[in-house]
């Protein structure tokens, strides 16, 4: 079994803490992944990522390895109803000034500990690019609405 990553960069006009709150809170995230992260985000603690259709599936769970509001958030993250190791998902948030139009965040992001060309793999290596397309329109936008 070979492991591989998905490494990923994007820099949003939002601050770091708008940020966090995006990528963590249920009322932003249920609009842009379709889907409420859901946990008191304290490393130790449990989360999962549950589906906001009327069945409330749980998609991915797992555990807060670490957790600095507005600077850091990493995640084991794996599909409940399957075999796979658990994999690794961290986002390093950094605030970006002296740029127009400010205040904007760095948003490092990876998922580490994939198995390479797993399923996991495929879905995460297009998925992330839509969430974090998602995350950044909502929160410099407001809406997702045209």
């Amino acid at each position: 079994m070979t492991l591989t990553a998905f490494n990923y960069l994007i820099f949003v006009r939002a601050e770091p803490t708008e940020v966090w709150a995006g990528l963590t809170a249920p009322e932003f995230t249920r609009q842009y992944w379709l889907h409420e992260n859901v946990s008191d985000w304290k490393a130790g603690a449990p989360w999962e990522h549950v589906s906001i259709g009327s069945e409330r599936r749980v998609d991915i769970a797992g555990k807060v390895v670490a957790s600095e509001p507005g600077k850091l958030l990493e995640l084991t993250w794996a599909q409940p109803d399957k075999d796979d190791p658990p994999s690794l998902v961290r986002f390093d948030l950094a605030e970006q000034s002296g740029w127009p139009g400010g205040p904007w965040t760095e948003v490092r992001f990876a998922h580490t500990e994939l198995i390479k060309d797993s399923e996991m793999h495929t879905s995460v290596s297009w998925g992330w690019p839509a969430v974090f397309s998602g995350l950044k329109t909502l929160l410099e936008c407001g809406t997702l609405e045209r």
